[in-house]
C-alpha cells in the first residue's frame, strides 16, 4: 500500500518526483474521453522507467497465443489495445542538453488531475548538469467536446540563465506494446506529410488493417505573443517531427500549444482519415486552447451535475468516489454501440483492453442510474450484435442447437482469452450477460428489449446450460463438473455453487421472459421461435426440470453454502491468521499452493448472494458472509464492493466502511501492487456501487425504488442522484435524517426505509434516520 496522493476532494495531487512511482503516477493520472485515452507520461523525454500508452477505442491487434501446447476451441490469439502514435511528446533542448527529468536534478515537482473540470497540469524546476534552471508547467487533456481532439500548453521559463532553446514537437507511431509476444510492432506506415508547425502520419495495423491518423499543429508563444519561427521538417519510418530554436532571456517565457488529432477507420472511410485530421487540427486551432479548456470545464460540469456523489467529513472517501466516477466517465460515454469497458480502460495494456464479464456485473448499474437509458442499453446491444459469435464460441466446445458461450475475453465476440482454466472452465461470465438483460429491464421497465433483442439471448444461453449440466444417478440431481467459479484461486472444481445458481436461474428466467414475450407480442414471438427453431415445449420441459433439480452443496454440519464440491477438505485458516510477508497471495505463493488453500481472491459464493438475495433470509446471509469474508484476500479488484453492500444490508457499518475505503482508493493507495500496469476501471463501479446500494440501501423491487439509507460515522453527510426512469432523484443523509428530493415534474411512490413515501413533483421528503 502506498501513501503518496496528497487528500483533496477535486484533485489527485502528486508533490516531488519519485522514479520508482512513475508508473503508478501515469496510470492515476491518464486522460481519456471515451475515444481516445492516454496515460500520464511526460510531453519532455524520459530515459527512466515508464510505460509509454496512448490508446484508440476499437482499434485493437489479435496477438498469437503463446503455449507450448494447444487443445480443440482454444483462442487462436489474445486481442489487445495497442499502444497507438504518441502525440504528447515536445522535446526540449537547453543549449545543447536535453530536458529529461532522469538525468536533471528536479525540485518543485507537482502533477495535478484535476477530475472537477478534466485536465492534467505538471509543473517542476529542472536543473541541467551544467546548472541551467527552467521553470516548466505543462497542461493538457483529452477533449470531450471534439473526442477526436487532444490539447497540451507547455510553458518555459529559464529562471537562472538566457540561451538557446529547441523545440521539437513530434508524432512517433513507431511504437511497442510492453505485452507483445515475440517482440511484435503492430503498426505500419501508409503515409504522411510534414511541414511548417505540423504534419500527419496515417498508419494501418498489421492482420486486421486498422487505419489510424495522428496529427499536430503547433503554436509558439513568447511572452504571450505568437511568434513566427521558421520551422525545420524531420520525418523518419512513421514519425515525423518539426523543430524551432528560440532565444529566452532569463525571466522570459515560451509557451507551446499543441493540439493533437486522433482519427480512425472506426469512425471514417480510411482514404478520408488524413483530410479528416487536417480539418480537425484547423478547428482546434481556430478554438484555441482556452476557448477549448473552457469547453472541457463546461462539459465535465454536466457530468458531474448528473453523478456526483458528495461526502462531507471525510477527504480520503470523497476524493476516491470521485477519482472512481472520472475514469468511469473518462473509459466510456456509451454513444457508440460497438465499444465497450475494458478492465484497464485507457490506463494501461493489461488484460488487452478487452470487455470481460466485469462489464455486466459491476458497470451496468453506474450507468443505469447517471445517465440516460441508451447508455447502457448499448452496453447490451454490444452483446446482442455478438450473439453469432457467441454461438461460433460454444460450437468449437461441441455445444449444439444455438447455443451459446459468451467469451471470457473478446474485442469482437470471439473467445480470446489465453488461459485454457478461464477459457474452457469459467463459463459463469454467461450468467452475467443474461443477469445484465433482467437487470436493465427490472430498472428501466423496457420491456420492449426483451422481445426485440434479449430473448433469443437469454434462449441461447439456457440452451447452453442446459447442455453443459449432466444428471448424477448417484445425487439423483443435475452437476456441474470441471468448472472455475468467480473465485479464481480454485481451477477445474465440481459443482461450484454460483455456477450452478447462476446456470439455473438463467433457464428459470429464458422461460419467463419467453411467456412474456409470446403472451405480449406474440407475432414477434412467433418470428423468433421460426429463426432459431425453439422447440417450446421439449426445450421448456428440459429446462424447468433441470432447474427444480439442481444439485448445489451444502455442509450439513453448519449449513454454510459450500463454494464448491470438497471446499471443506481443504485446511480452514483465516486471512487473520496469516503472517502479512504472504500477501498478497498471487505474488508471493506458488500457484500448486493457492490452488490447496481454502483462500479465496474474490466474491464467489457472496457474489451468488449479491445477485439474488432475495431468496435468502438474513441468518443465511449472515452465516455465510462471516464465513466467507474471513477467508477472503480481496486480490481482486471486483471483491471488496461485494462485501462492502453485503455487509451494509447486515448492519456492519465499520467493515461496510472498510471495505468501501478499499475499493475506492484500490488504486490511489496501491492496495494490490499493481496499479503501475493501469488503473482497475471495471470495478470502479464497485465504489458506486458500495455508496449507492450499500450505504444508500437502493433496491428495484416489482418495479418500485426502495432506500435503506445509513451512513458510516467518520462522515457528516453523503449524498448522491440517480435516474430511475423518468425520474431524478438526490438523495441526501446526515447523520440526523434523510432527505429524498425529486427534481422531475411527476409524481413517484418509493419505499424509504420499508415505508411507502410518495415524492410530489420538485419537492423533497424528510425522515429521520
Amino acid at each position: 500500500m502506498k501513501d503518496y496522493i496528497k487528500h483533496n476532494e477535486w484533485n489527485i495531487i502528486e508533490e516531488g518526483f519519485d522514479p520508482k512511482l512513475n508508473r503508478i503516477s501515469e496510470s492515476l493520472f491518464s486522460i481519456g474521453n471515451g475515444r481516445m485515452g492516454q496515460r500520464a507520461n511526460f510531453e519532455e523525454k524520459y530515459s527512466g522507467d515508464s510505460l509509454q500508452g496512448s490508446y484508440v477505442a476499437g482499434v485493437y491487434y489479435p496477438d498469437k497465443t503463446r503455449v507450448g501446447w494447444w487443445k480443440n476451441g482454444y483462442p487462436e490469439y489474445f486481442a489487445k489495445v495497442i499502444n497507438s502514435a504518441n502525440w504528447i511528446g515536445i522535446d526540449i533542448v537547453i543549449d545543447g542538453k536535453p530536458l529529461d527529468l532522469a538525468t536533471c536534478k528536479v525540485r518543485d515537482f507537482r502533477r495535478v488531475l484535476n477530475m472537477k473540470e478534466g485536465y492534467l497540469l505538471r509543473e517542476f524546476v529542472a536543473t541541467t548538469s551544467d546548472g541551467k534552471e527552467l521553470k516548466v508547467q505543462s497542461q493538457r487533456f483529452c477533449s470531450i467536446v471534439d473526442d477526436q481532439l487532444g490539447a497540451i500548453q507547455y510553458n518555459l521559463s529559464p529562471l537562472n540563465f538566457s540561451g538557446e532553446i529547441k523545440v521539437s514537437p513530434y508524432i512517433d507511431f513507431d511504437v511497442v506494446n510492453e505485452d507483445s509476444n515475440y517482440g511484435e510492432k503492430f503498426w505500419e506506415e501508409m503515409e504522411k506529410s510534414v511541414n511548417g508547425e505540423g504534419g500527419w502520419i496515417v498508419a494501418r495495423t498489421n492482420k486486421l488493417d486498422f487505419h489510424v491518423a495522428a496529427g499536430m499543429k503547433c503554436v509558439l508563444k513568447k511572452n504571450d505573443a505568437v511568434v513566427d519561427l521558421s520551422w525545420e521538417a524531420v520525418q523518419k519510418d512513421k514519425y515525423i517531427e518539426t523543430y524551432a530554436n528560440i532565444y529566452l532571456q532569463e525571466g522570459e517565457s515560451l509557451k507551446i500549444e499543441k493540439y493533437a488529432s486522433i482519427v480512425s477507420s472506426e469512425n471514417h472511410e480510411k482514404l478520408q482519415l488524413s483530410t479528416v485530421c487536417e480539418n480537425e487540427l484547423i478547428k482546434a486551432v481556430k478554438k484555441g486552447f482556452e476557448v477549448m479548456l473552457r469547453e472541457q470545464a463546461a462539459a465535465w460540469a454536466l457530468k458531474w451535475e448528473e453523478s456526483d456523489i458528495r461526502i462531507d467529513g471525510d477527504v480520503s472517501a470523497q476524493q476516491g468516489i470521485r477519482f472512481n466516477i472520472f475514469q468511469l466517465h473518462q473509459t466510456y460515454t456509451g454513444e457508440d454501440e460497438r465499444l465497450n469497458i475494458g478492465p484497464k480502460g485507457f490506463t494501461g495494456e493489461k488484460y488487452g483492453g478487452s470487455t470481460y464479464w466485469d462489464t455486466e456485473a459491476y458497470c451496468l448499474p453506474f450507468y443505469l442510474s447517471t445517465a440516460d437509458h441508451h447508455v447502457a442499453r448499448n452496453l447490451l446491444l454490444y452483446r446482442y450484435k455478438q450473439l453469432d459469435k457467441a454461438i461460433e464460441n460454444a460450437s468449437k466446445l461441441g455445444f449444439d442447437n444455438g447455443a451459446a458461450l459468451y467469451p471470457m475475453v473478446t474485442m469482437n465476440g470471439e473467445e480470446c482469452h489465453n488461459e485454457w482454466e478461464i477459457t474452457f472452465e469459467e463459463i459463469h461470465r454467461n450468467g452475467a450477460i443474461a443477469y445484465a438483460i433482467f437487470d436493465y429491464v427490472r430498472y428501466t421497465g423496457d420491456e420492449e428489449y426483451v422481445a426485440d433483442y434479449g430473448l433469443e439471448v437469454l434462449i441461447a444461453i439456457a440452451r447452453f446450460w442446459s447442455q453443459r449440466v449432466n444428471y448424477s444417478e448417484a445425487k439423483k440431481k443435475y452437476v456441474m463438473l470441471g468448472v472455475t467459479g468467480p473465485n479464481e484461486y480454485e481451477n477445474n472444481v465440481n459443482n461450484n455453487w454460483y455456477t450452478n445458481l447462476i446456470a439455473s436461474w438463467c433457464m428459470k428466467y429464458a422461460l419467463e421472459m419467453a411467456r412474456f414475450v409470446k403472451e405480449h407480442n406474440a407475432e414477434k414471438y412467433g418470428r423468433l421461435v421460426q429463426q432459431i427453431h425453439f422447440d417450446e415445449v421439449q426445450e421448456s420441459a428440459v429446462w424447468t426440470d433441470i432447474v427444480d433439480n439442481m444439485y448445489y452443496p451444502v455442509d450439513p454440519e453448519t449449513g454454510i453454502i459450500l463454494q464448491q464440491e470438497g471446499y471443506m477438505d481443504k485446511e480452514q485458516v483465516q486471512v487473520k491468521d496469516l503472517d502479512p510477508k504472504h500477501l498478497p497471495l498471487n505474488q508471493k505463493w506458488s500457484w500448486d499452493r493457492i490452488l490447496r488453500s481454502c483462500f479465496i481472491k474474490q466474491a464467489d459464493v457472496l457474489q451468488g448472494i449479491y445477485f439474488f438475495e432475495e431468496q435468502f433470509d438474513k441468518e443465511t446471509i449472515a452465516r455465510n458472509f462471516e464465513f466467507y469474508e474471513a477467508r477472503t484476500v480481496h486480490e481482486s479488484s471486483l471483491s471488496p464492493c461485494v462485501h462492502s453492500i453485503l455487509a451494509a444490508q447486515l448492519g456492519q457499518k465499520e467493515k461496510s466502511y472498510e471495505m468501501y475505503l478499499r475499493t475506492a482508493r484500490l488504486d490511489l493507495d496501491d492496495y494490490n501492487n499493481d496499479t503501475e500496469d493501469g488503473c482497475h476501471i471495471t470495478s470502479m463501479a464497485g465504489t458506486w456501487l458500495s455508496v449507492v446500494k450499500g450505504f444508500g440501501g437502493m433496491k428495484v423491487t416489482d418495479g418500485q425504488l426502495s432506500f435503506n439509507p445509513f451512513i458510516p460515522d467518520q462522515w457528516d453527510s453523503y449524498s448522491f442522484k440517480i435516474r430511475f426512469r423518468d425520474w431524478l432523484l438526490k438523495i441526501n443523509v446526515t447523520q440526523e435524517k434523510v432527505e429524498v428530493e425529486n427534481r422531475s415534474e411527476t409524481q413517484l411512490t418509493i419505499q424509504l426505509y420499508d415505508k411507502p413515501v410518495v415524492l410530489q413533483p420538485r419537492h423533497t421528503e424528510m425522515v429521520t434516520s
